[in-house]
C-alpha cells in the first residue's frame, strides 16, 4: 500500500479523550434550569478533595466570579456539560450562582468570543 489506512478500519481515538456523557454521569440537563451564559459562579470555599477532576477544576476557576460560558471555555468542556457540572456543584454547596443585573459591553464581547471558540 501507499501508506494510506484501509477504509474499513476506524482511526484510533485519543486515549485521553473522555466523552461528555461520562463526565456528567449520562445527564444532559442541569439540576438548575436558570443557568445562562452570563450567570456568575463563585466558589464557596476550598474545593472538596473528593471532587472529580473537572469539578475540582471548576471550583478552582471560580475563585473569582466567572461566567458559565467562561467556565466552559477554561475547563475545556462543552457548554451543556459545564451547566450540568456547575449546577451539581451548587447543589453540593461548592459554588454559588447569581445573575448579574446588567452586563457591561466588554463582558458580553468576552462571552461572545468564548462561545465562538467552543
Amino acid at each position: 500500500m501507499n501508506g494510506e489506512q484501509p477504509r474499513d478500519v476506524e482511526p484510533e481515538e485519543d486515549a485521553t479523550f473522555v466523552r461528555p456523557f461520562i463526565i456528567t454521569g449520562g445527564r444532559s440537563e442541569p439540576l438548575q434550569a436558570d443557568l445562562r451564559l452570563e450567570t456568575l459562579a463563585v466558589a464557596v470555599g476550598v474545593p472538596d478533595p473528593s471532587l472529580a477532576f473537572e469539578r475540582r477544576h471548576i471550583v478552582a476557576v471560580c475563585e473569582q466570579p466567572t461566567t458559565v460560558a467562561e467556565v466552559a471555555h477554561r475547563v475545556g468542556v462543552p457548554l451543556g456539560v459545564a451547566k450540568v457540572l456547575i449546577s451539581d456543584l451548587v447543589v453540593a454547596g461548592q459554588l454559588a450562582c447569581r445573575q448579574p443585573a446588567e452586563l457591561p459591553l466588554p463582558m458580553l464581547e468576552r462571552i461572545r468570543d468564548h462561545v465562538r471558540a467552543l
